[in-house]
């Protein structure tokens, strides 16, 4: 147990990259339990009813505890090397994990019936938060240049600290608009703006790597246009104009469309590389549905598709990049071979699987099961590949070396 707990403080990444495995699982796993008892309530005993309503709780803790710590574990390692700074020492970083360790053990009580554990929760995510956000942000006046990627990155993280904010206001009597805009800033104004300025930064650098003569594309206006259209389309949808969310859509369609056309290699991959780029393709998809649906509703008044457009977002690009992000990232500051395990193979194709599900969910008439389906092979997917992250960040490096 001690050399467990050395071995998690002994870089910035690894707790939270545990605890991200960890309630990728757990808070799925309530999901897929919550569905499956309202669809097949003769088989499934019903959940007790948290303080919020289940849908929304799914969307926070995906979008504000799930993702997230993976996210802070990646930019408490990175930004000091983006920034040619000396690496966080332990009391900068564990504060941050503690905290949102704290908050999502906690929310996870909320959701199984405890009462008052949601607010307590998330007061303490929004504590983790803080702690990120202040030493990321001495990260940023130390540096003597301008790295844009990290001020992307941050400003993202800024926006997530106002959905808490706003996550919060709503748990503690608020208006519900108030929970309603904090999943939307979850969605466009925290993770989509985030994974992409890490794609721009990290990809071409990937394929660069990996395969021979690849010319990297990294200009610096493609951060500027996501953040653009992302965040007008974040204003109509909190004003609940959506048929008009097409205009940011399809120019999101067409920016993704040509990312993913410039960044694909023109000759043969490694799997970690392959798996990023079916991962990112699923981009453009996204928005075509987005656009689709958007245009849809101006044209008849009708909003079609339900969720399916979040959902090829959500688990198809974010589910997707993670698995081969941190795959890849596990995998390096390990000592391993970079190279794509059986149980990410495993993890990563039936996520495909489970994102089909999930939009198909929106057109069929059963929609409940293939709802729960799609969330019982989120789990099934990631179970493997989650004890595999939390293993290995829990031990030494393989090869002996620090970090």
């Amino acid at each position: 147990m001690t050399n467990t707990v050395v071995a998690l403080a002994r870089a910035p990444h690894r707790l939270p990259f545990l605890l991200g495995s960890g309630n990728l699982l757990l808070a799925m796993a309530w999901w897929a339990a919550w569905l499956c008892a309202a669809r097949w309530p003769q088989l499934v005993p019903a959940l007790p009813r948290p303080q919020a309503p289940a849908g929304w709780m799914h969307a926070f803790t995906l979008q504000y505890q799930m993702l997230p710590s993976f996210m802070f574990g990646f930019l408490l390692t990175v930004f000091p090397r983006w920034m040619g700074l000396p690496e966080l020492p332990r009391t900068r970083y564990l504060p941050v994990g503690l905290g949102l360790m704290g908050g999502q053990l906690v929310v996870l009580c909320g959701v199984l019936g405890m009462p008052g554990a949601i607010v307590a929760g998330t007061w303490l995510s929004l504590a983790g938060w803080s702690a990120g956000l202040w030493v990321l942000g001495t990260l940023l006046r130390r540096e003597s240049g301008v790295t844009w990627h990290a001020r992307s990155c941050y400003a993202a993280l800024v926006l997530g600290f106002a959905g808490l904010l706003a996550w919060l206001a709503w748990l503690h009597g608020a208006d519900p608009w108030w929970a309603f805009a904090s999943i939307k800033i979850g969605s466009f104004g925290l993770l989509l703006p985030m994974y992409l300025t890490v794609a721009h930064r990290m990809i071409p650098f990937f394929a660069g790597g990996a395969v021979r003569g690849y010319a990297a594309w990294r200009p610096l206006w493609v951060m500027p246009t996501v953040w653009l259209l992302g965040l007008v389309h974040l204003a109509l949808e909190l004003a609940q104009a959506y048929a008009w969310t097409w205009l940011p859509d399809l120019g999101l369609l067409l920016l993704a469309g040509g990312l993913l056309w410039r960044w694909w290699p023109r000759g043969p991959m490694p799997g970690l590389l392959v798996v990023l780029f079916i991962g990112l393709a699923w981009l453009p998809l996204a928005f075509a549905l987005y656009a689709g649906q958007s245009l849809g509703n101006l044209m008849t008044g009708v909003h079609a598709l339900g969720r399916a457009p979040a959902h090829a977002l959500f688990i198809g690009f974010f589910g997707s990049v993670l698995v081969a992000m941190v795959t890849r990232v596990t995998q390096g500051h390990s000592g391993r071979p970079l190279e794509m395990p059986a149980v990410a193979w495993f993890a990563f194709v039936v996520i495909q699987c489970a994102a089909v599900l999930r939009i198909g969910a929106e057109v069929v008439h059963d929609p409940g099961a293939w709802q729960a389906l799609a969330a019982l092979a989120w789990v099934l997917a990631l179970l493997p590949w989650a004890v595999r992250i939390g293993r290995i960040v829990s031990v030494p490096r393989i090869d002996g070396g620090s970090g």
